[in-house]
């Protein structure tokens, strides 16, 4: 049997596994049956930590519910970083990704703060399929256009700006976003309102995941892209179905600030034989 945690950030989900002391790799398929919430532990992501290679303090390896490895993931983040720093006694943790090393602290009352880098608007980064002036630009599906801003925050977003966010079509909508031939390592889709001032409201479609209750890395890219259009200023609370995340896009170094909570649901084991 092999032991996990299953932690969340704002109910975004993940089974975490550590294999600092026993090499773990999950094939898609084996990943997908775990991520199964009738028949695995249920979580929209599964999360390896690995020893890394280059002095940080471990490595965070992700996979999707759909069983496609992804680049970042901000809540997972705070969630490792919690369970590093808990570990270790320290208040602040670096944790390697494939989309780079996130420096993490404990903000307090049970709150982390991870720096999550400067965003990305170069077409090739993001990535898009063609040169597009990302901050700003139409999407069009089935004849309808739509204004948004395509970024990356360590993997890639495109952000709508909506009326009213809790009426957006995020499922049918994100899902034909997410897999447009702009997009051709697919994208995260974010549905953004203004609720007053510097508070934004924000509803997900994850790239491979569906909707989710929460997305650091998406709320990152709602803070970035409504301080662009002059909707907020550099600090902000986003607001997700699952809670509030405050994101600072820091003006010394245009540095990405992400502060939220990180919880454990509980402890247990699995027999990955069973998912082989």
């Amino acid at each position: 049997m092999t032991a996990f945690l299953k932690m969340h950030g704002l109910g975004n989900d993940f089974a975490v596994f550590d294999a600092r002391a026993m090499p773990l790799a999950f094939a898609p398929d084996a990943a997908r049956a775990i991520a199964d919430r009738r028949f695995g532990v249920g979580c929209d992501q599964l999360i390896v930590i690995e020893k890394s290679a280059n002095g940080a303090d471990a490595f965070m390896r992700i996979r999707n519910a759909d069983g496609g490895e992804v680049e970042a993931c901000g809540n997972a983040a705070r969630c490792v970083a919690r369970l590093l720093m808990d570990e270790r006694g320290t208040q602040s943790v670096r944790i390697d990704t494939i989309g780079g090393a996130l420096v993490c602290e404990d903000a307090g009352a049970g709150s982390v703060t991870v720096d999550m880098g400067e965003p990305k608007f170069g077409w090739q980064d993001i990535p898009l399929s063609e040169p597009t002036n990302a901050e700003r630009f139409v999407l069009t599906i089935d004849g309808a256009t739509y204004d948004v801003t395509a970024l990356s925050t360590g993997n890639p977003h495109c952000v709508l700006f909506v009326e009213d966010a809790e009426k957006a079509s995020v499922a049918a909508l994100g899902s034909r976003i997410e897999h447009h031939p702009l997009f051709p390592a697919r994208t995260n889709v974010e549905f953004v309102s203004l609720v007053v001032p510097d508070r934004l409201r924000m509803r997900v479609w994850e790239r491979g995941a569906g909707i989710t209750s929460a997305c650091g890395t998406g709320a990152c890219a709602t803070a970035v892209a409504a301080h662009m259009r002059g909707f907020a200023g550099r600090k902000v609370d986003v607001l997700l179905d699952g809670g509030p995340l405050h994101i600072h896009w820091r003006e010394s170094d245009n540095h990405m600030l992400m502060t939220g909570p990180a919880t454990l649901s509980y402890r247990g084991e699995i027999d990955l034989k069973a998912f082989a």
